[in-house]
């Protein structure tokens, strides 16, 4: 069943309501079209709400290279999904665009058959040679998924955000990967708490909620690409998983 956002008179988010109470508020004059950055339907109420109690609202984030998986769920209903397409390609285009033309700048101004010590370099201005250096390219991946929670949050009452972390081999502290998705978990809980979940406690919960993965072409902007990703992230904050072990035949729960 389709849920719309509600916020209050003073912008503060509710708990989403049914589409058909939403056009009821709208005809008589309770409420009136809430505009979002996100284009979605949400309502704001006209007069005070008798209450304002909320439910715990989570959001799911599957980060990805050239696409990523967003949703937004309830204890009883995915309330939102979305499919980002990152500007990965475009940001890493006119960086080696910027980096060419900035080579070919230098080559006109420096004169290479002149010995190394006299020819005319500039000193450079500031040190930017700093530890944990996110690239252009994977910070815009990253902040555009910022974007998109910092909006959904504006329009549900989040508590939590699951975020999906992976592992990188070798000296991760050199690993553009893990460097930028801690930064961004850095920056995302600003927004609600955050707990971060691996790629094969996805693929449990995926399965166990029957949700059905198409890998088959992940450019197609469908919900089973990585919109059940997303679902599956967050719903891990109402349905943990429990381990069970055998203890000399019988059946024990930690």
């Amino acid at each position: 069943m389709l849920r719309v956002a509600v916020i209050s008179p003073d912008g503060k988010p509710l708990m989403p309501t049914k589409a058909s109470r939403a056009r009821r508020w709208l005809n008589q004059g309770l409420a009136v079209v809430y505009p979002n950055d996100l284009n979605v339907f949400a309502v704001q109420l006209v007069n005070q709400p008798s209450g304002e109690q909320v439910q715990d609202i989570a959001v799911g984030i599957d980060p990805g290279k050239m696409f990523s998986g967003i949703a937004v769920q309830s204890n009883k209903a995915t309330l939102w999904t979305g499919h980002l397409v990152l500007p990965y390609k475009k940001v890493r285009k006119r960086m080696d665009t910027r980096r060419m033309m900035r080579k070919t700048r230098r080559s006109r101004r420096i004169d290479r058959r002149v010995p190394y010590s006299q020819r005319s370099h500039r000193q450079k201005r500031f040190s930017n040679r700093v530890n944990k250096k996110v690239p252009p390219s994977i910070r815009a991946n990253r902040q555009l998924e910022q974007r998109v929670a910092k909006e959904l949050s504006l329009l549900y009452p989040v508590k939590a955000i699951v975020y999906e972390v992976v592992k990188a081999r070798g000296d991760k502290g050199f690993s553009p990967v893990m460097v930028g998705q801690y930064w961004s978990i850095s920056q995302l809980e600003k927004i609600a708490p955050v707990t971060q979940k691996q790629g094969w406690e996805t693929a449990l919960k995926r399965e166990a909620l029957g949700l059905v993965k198409d890998k088959t072409d992940k450019s197609r902007q469908s919900l089973n690409t990585h919109g059940v990703d997303g679902i599956a992230l967050a719903a891990t904050h109402f349905f943990r998983r429990k381990n069970y072990y055998h203890n000399k035949g019988k059946l024990s729960v930690p």
